[in-house]
């Protein structure tokens, strides 16, 4: 494998802000049923002689400069899919992500990548295929420290003002869970943590790695793969709890391929790859412990 790198000045952005339009479908079936069969096998990754990939270096469980996340091996599915290598272009995804990867390019000079593993559905800045999982946040807390009976959010909302008003929750801000927390007269109990961190050692799941697991926190708050993931970690491993989406508040998104606009082509590649693999993304988001969403609200537990 490949990877190259690039400085480029950085401004404030994220791609970690999920909003209640993120569900939007963005399929092309029509693209999908004139695509030529042979298509996927013709030893082509749209156009190019491998799958190049836009990745964040240090961001698991979804993928990092080593190869370890799980975006990581569904790329490499998709090259093996594709008959042609995969090559990463990492950039961290603080920095103004999509501008500095997928549509940087200098005159004269090829993009240094073509697609983004892992989008939400409905993200206004490139086109975002049809979507290969769905998740949702979820809560995330130690063992043996008093919340073992909290199985649910309604367990969890049932422990009364007095027990509730103990707990020191973590979340990051501008995400749903400040809405939530609000609602739920909970706000007291927040301690938020920035969505946009540009220290360079950060990580998203340090605020379990650190404050959780080091008593400053007794629950926090965060996306599902991360949750899942890194309560794995530990043993006993952490106790995850899905979160439910509430009328005016989502927590479930779907997350599809990012790529350029204008390439339909390569959306439909990109497409006919998941139709015919679901069953190995499936396992492999199982091997990360990625609690899945089905249909209404329905959530698998990995």
């Amino acid at each position: 494998m490949t990877e190259a790198r690039l400085p480029i000045s950085a401004d404030r952005a994220s791609l970690r802000r999920f909003t209640a339009g993120a569900a939007l479908a963005c399929a092309t079936a029509f693209l999908l049923a004139t695509a030529p069969a042979a298509q996927a096998g013709e030893g082509k990754a749209g156009g190019r002689d491998a799958v190049r990939v836009c990745q964040d270096p240090n961001n698991l469980p979804f993928a990092n400069d080593k190869e370890q996340g799980f975006e990581n091996r569904i790329a490499e599915l998709l090259g093996k899919h594709l008959g042609v290598p995969v090559t990463y272009f990492n950039y961290p995804q603080r920095f103004v992500f999509i501008r500095n990867t997928l549509r940087y390019k200098l005159p004269g000079e090829d993009y240094p990548c073509d697609v983004i593993i892992g989008l939400p559905v409905g993200y206004d800045q490139v086109a975002v295929t049809k979507p290969y999982y769905r998740s949702t946040y979820a809560m995330i807390f130690p063992q043996g420290k008093g919340l073992d009976d909290v199985s649910s959010v309604d367990d969890f909302l049932a422990l009364g003002p007095e027990r509730l008003s103990k707990l020191k929750i973590g979340l990051y801000d501008k995400s749903p869970v400040s809405q939530w927390m609000d609602r739920h007269n909970l706000v007291d109990q927040g301690v938020p943590y920035q969505t946009i961190n540009v220290a360079m050692d950060h990580y998203v799941g340090d605020i379990i790695d650190k404050d959780l697991a080091g008593g400053k926190l007794d629950v926090a708050i965060v996306w599902g793969p991360v949750a899942g993931y890194y309560a794995s970690k530990f043993n006993p491993p952490m106790k995850v709890v899905p979160m439910k989406s509430e009328p005016g508040v989502q927590f479930d998104f779907a997350f599809g391929m990012g790529i350029r606009r204008g390439e339909p082509e390569w959306k439909a590649q990109l497409e006919g790859f998941l139709d015919t693999h679901q069953a190995q993304i499936a396992e492999i988001l199982k091997t990360y412990n990625v609690p899945l969403v089905e249909g209404d609200q329905k959530v698998v537990s990995n």
